[in-house]
C-alpha cells in the first residue's frame, strides 16, 4: 500500500537558501523526495513507515514539527495513496494541519466527488468551460459520465485522463530529483505603488520576460510565484502550479495574475514585485492539454512572430498592447521598461 506525503511550506521572500536545508531535512525520512517548486514537496513514505513506527499521517506531522522549530517554516500537508491526491488535500490542509484522504475506494470517491473540476490537475479554464456547459461542475458530476461521452466532448486522450483521475486513478510515481531550479525577473517602483492596474502591467511584463527567457533556453516551467514587496520594508510570496508546464507568455501571465489576486491587495504601499518561474525542465518534455479556445492559439502565433521579430530586430521590437505607453506616445510605464 503505498502512501504519499505532499507539504508545501510558507517561505519568507528571499528564501533560496532554505531549499537545500528543508530537501536534507526531508531526505532524514525517505530518500524519495521530489521537489515540485521551491515552496512544495512531494515524498513517498511507504518504506519509511515501519522506521518510523508511524502512519503518514504521523510522518507529516513531524516534519511540520521540524520544519516549524528548526527553520521557522510552517507548513500544510496532505496524505493520500497517490501523488494526486495528496497534493490536493495539501491544497485544502490549513497551514499547520494535515488533511488525510483515506486508501479505500469509498473515502477516495467521499473526497473527490464535491470537488471541483479545476480542481483536478490538467483541467484548465477551456476545459472547465466545456465541461460547465453540459452540467459538469463537479468531479462527482464527471465521474458519473461514461468514458465515450467524455472523449467525444474532449477528444479521446484528453478524455480519458479526466476519466481516470476524476475516479482517483493515477499511477505517477515520486521521482527523488533535485531542488527545482529557476529563474526570475523583478521591477522597482520610483514611489509607493498603489495602483492594482499597475502592478499587473508590471506581472506582465514580466511574464513577457521570463518566458522569452525560458523559449530562448528551451526550458518550461511547472509553477510561478509572485513576490510583492512594500514601503515598510516587508514582502509576502504566493506561488501558483499552471495547468501544465509551459513557457509561454499568456500561460506564465494567468499563473502570476492568480498568484497575485490571492493576496487581496487593498490599496497596499507597493515598492517591488517580482516574478519567478519554477520547476524548470527541458522543453522536450512539454505536453499540451486539449484547449478549445482559440484566443489561446491566436495569442500563441502572435508569440512566435514576436520572437522572430526579437531574434531579428532585438528586444522592445513586440510587446502586449497593454504594455504601450499612454499619452507621449513612448514606452514608458511602472514596470521599468521602456
Amino acid at each position: 500500500m503505498t502512501d504519499i506525503v505532499h507539504i508545501r511550506f510558507e517561505l519568507p521572500a528571499e528564501a533560496e537558501d532554505l531549499v537545500p536545508l528543508l530537501q536534507r531535512l526531508l531526505e532524514d525520512f525517505t530518500p524519495r523526495v521530489h521537489f515540485l517548486t521551491p515552496d512544495s514537496a512531494r515524498l513517498d513514505v511507504t518504506g519509511a513507515r515501519r522506521f518510523w513506527g508511524r502512519d503518514a499521517r504521523g510522518i507529516a506531522q513531524v516534519l511540520q514539527l521540524r520544519t516549524a522549530a528548526l527553520y521557522g517554516v510552517r507548513s500544510a500537508a496532505g496524505t493520500a495513496s497517490s501523488p494526486m491526491l495528496a497534493a490536493m488535500a495539501a491544497t485544502l490542509a490549513p497551514v499547520g494541519q494535515v488533511l488525510t484522504v483515506g486508501h479505500g475506494p469509498d473515502e477516495i470517491r467521499a473526497f473527490l466527488r464535491p470537488r471541483p473540476v479545476r480542481e483536478l490537475p490538467g483541467v484548465g479554464a477551456a476545459t472547465a468551460a466545456t465541461l460547465a456547459r453540459f452540467g459538469l461542475y463537479a468531479v462527482g458530476d464527471v465521474a458519473a459520465v461514461p468514458l465515450p461521452t467524455l472523449q467525444r466532448l474532449l477528444g479521446a486522450h484528453a478524455g480519458r485522463t479526466l476519466y481516470e483521475r476524476a475516479r482517483g486513478h493515477d499511477v505517477s510515481a515520486v521521482d527523488a530529483a533535485p531542488p527545482a531550479r529557476s529563474i526570475s525577473a523583478n521591477r522597482r517602483f520610483g514611489y509607493d505603488e498603489l495602483d492594482a492596474v499597475q502592478h499587473r502591467r508590471v506581472l506582465l511584463a514580466l511574464a513577457v520576460e521570463l518566458g522569452a527567457r525560458l523559449r530562448a533556453a528551451g526550458q518550461i516551467a511547472e509553477a510561478v510565484s509572485v513576490t510583492v514587496s512594500y514601503a515598510d520594508q516587508s514582502a509576502t510570496t504566493r506561488s501558483r502550479a499552471l495547468a501544465e508546464a509551459s513557457h509561454h507568455t499568456v500561460f506564465l501571465g494567468r499563473g502570476a495574475y492568480a498568484a497575485y489576486e490571492t493576496l487581496g491587495l487593498q490599496r497596499a504601499r507597493v515598492r517591488g514585485i517580482s516574478l519567478r518561474a519554477d520547476g524548470l525542465r527541458a522543453a522536450d518534455r512539454a505536453t499540451r492539454q486539449l484547449s478549445l479556445d482559440a484566443e489561446d492559439d491566436k495569442q500563441l502565433l502572435i508569440e512566435a512572430v514576436a520572437d522572430r521579430a526579437r531574434a531579428r530586430f532585438g528586444d522592445g521590437v513586440l510587446y502586449p498592447a497593454a504594455l504601450a505607453s499612454a499619452p507621449s506616445g513612448r514606452r514608458r510605464s511602472a514596470d521599468g521598461i521602456g
